[in-house]
């Protein structure tokens, strides 16, 4: 029952020497004041391994600082990040969370249940069946198929009153499955 503040990576990260550490310690001193959740989404871009080569000095600071700030947080302030590149991260970063969660790809019958309840939200039979269309797309998350989903009914919205979901989701799974033949 405390307030979440969602921390968005562009608002911190700033273009100039020293303003993304000065950003972030804004940041910490306002959180430190407040009981509450603070969470960090694409963590790895805050977080990145400072032995990576390719980075500049700018990053191996921001990170240093970034430890720091958590390393002085109070207890009543909770530090929740996320990451789909956890190989990225500085391995310092691993030592300043008590828990690290995996999430494991959706199973076929998750990602079939996700598409009956697609089905049911719209109203009208997708054009194939929720096993069928499971086993055709291709994702590693649960927020792929939730984006796929979002992405095929906006496209059917868009298209009324003369819609073809069977014809929408069909051209969707095309692209989606280049998408990850591609690497995109």
């Amino acid at each position: 029952m405390v307030p979440l503040f969602v921390v968005r990576y562009e608002a911190v990260i700033g273009s100039f020497l020293g303003e993304t550490s000065s950003r972030l310690k804004k940041l910490f001193d306002f959180v430190r004041t407040h009981q509450c959740v603070l969470f960090f989404d694409e963590f790895d871009t805050l977080g990145k391994e400072r032995g990576d080569t390719h980075e500049t000095g700018e990053i191996k600071r921001v990170v240093s600082s970034l430890l720091l700030q958590i390393d002085a947080l109070p207890s009543h302030v909770v530090v929740v990040t996320a990451t789909n590149h956890a190989e990225l991260l500085d391995r310092a970063v691993w030592r300043r969370f008590q828990l690290r969660l995996d999430m494991p790809a959706p199973t076929p019958a998750q990602k079939e249940e996700w598409f009956s309840r697609l089905e049911t939200a719209l109203g009208v039979p997708l054009g194939m069946s929720a096993k069928s269309l499971a086993e055709k797309l291709n994702v590693s998350s649960f927020s792929d198929i939730e984006q796929f989903c979002d992405d095929v009914r906006r496209r059917y919205v868009l298209s009324l009153p003369t819609a073809d979901l069977k014809k929408i989701i069909a051209e969707r799974l095309r692209q989606w499955q280049s998408r990850f033949t591609l690497g995109a």
